[in-house]
């Protein structure tokens, strides 16, 4: 399922997931490392910024992630009359007449698309989502665009 069916979601959503927190606080914990051991490491040790700031920076990363990018779904299809919503090995049917509102955020990294649903779903009562990515900034998603006209003609019907 999902060949025949177009993704209206990113595909750099695995990136964003998955990717770039490891790369993250790889690159925080390699510091860290090696400002504790490497050459320039004194005997009194490293200063106190070489160790506070690169610890703060991962708690500000962690913060903003788990508000920003932890909450992605894996992948959305558009099935005609319904989404198809996958996140890990769980995959749900969501018909476009259940959702009440989709917000698009196009100003965010990456750009974000919630979808806040009547009675929830497998996955709760909010579906959130990467929208494809766009050459021109802070214009909007022809393909969400699409999606909201089609959200309000459904729950019209």
């Amino acid at each position: 399922m999902g060949a025949d069916m177009p993704r209206i979601s990113s595909r750099m959503t695995f990136f964003y997931k998955r990717v770039f927190p490891i790369v993250w606080f790889g690159f925080l914990s390699i510091f860290v490392l090696f400002a504790l051991f490497g050459p320039a490491a004194s005997r009194n040790g490293p200063p106190l910024p070489f160790l506070i700031v690169p610890f703060v920076m991962m708690a500000f990363g962690f913060f903003f992630m788990r508000k920003l990018i932890f909450d992605l779904v894996d992948a959305v299809f558009d099935a005609g009359d319904a989404l198809i919503v996958r996140n890990g090995g769980t995959e749900a049917r969501i018909p476009l007449s259940q959702i009440m509102n989709v917000n698009y955020s196009p100003l965010v990294n990456p750009p974000r698309v919630t979808l806040s649903l009547r009675g929830g779903s497998t996955f709760g009562d909010q579906v959130t989502f990467c929208a494809p990515v766009r050459f021109i900034p802070f214009s909007t998603s022809p393909v969400i665009d699409d999606l909201i006209r089609r959200v309000d003609a459904a729950r019209r019907r």
